[in-house]
């Protein structure tokens, strides 16, 4: 993406994610931004929004998606699988007003 305003559109999206939406594995709440989750998040939820707007289940359709390698790669587990309920409501808040601000 070399169109400097759709780059400074995710990076914000990512920030955005990046600091309210965490997976939760054994009680720590690792953040997306520290697992390097954020920007991959961003850039599919835009790349869908501009398909048209996104319903609560596409865009948690995107969390089942993104699948986050642990056990050095031996196995994968959909992001979804990794963040809880509050943060999943976090993430639905965060791409609502993403939505509101596209239009």
């Amino acid at each position: 993406m070399s169109d400097p305003h759709v780059t400074e559109i995710i990076e914000r999206l990512a920030a955005d994610l990046g600091d309210r939406v965490y997976m939760d594995i054994a009680r720590w709440h690792l953040y997306l931004k520290d697992a390097r989750l954020d920007r991959i998040l961003a850039q599919r939820l835009y790349e869908q929004t501009q398909k048209g707007p996104l319903r609560e289940e596409q865009a948690l359709g995107i969390l089942r998606e993104i699948l986050v390698d642990i056990g050095g790669g031996r196995r994968q587990i959909p992001l979804l699988d990794l963040v809880p309920l509050q943060g999943q409501l976090a993430y639905m808040d965060i791409v609502e007003a993403f939505q509101k601000r596209l239009t």
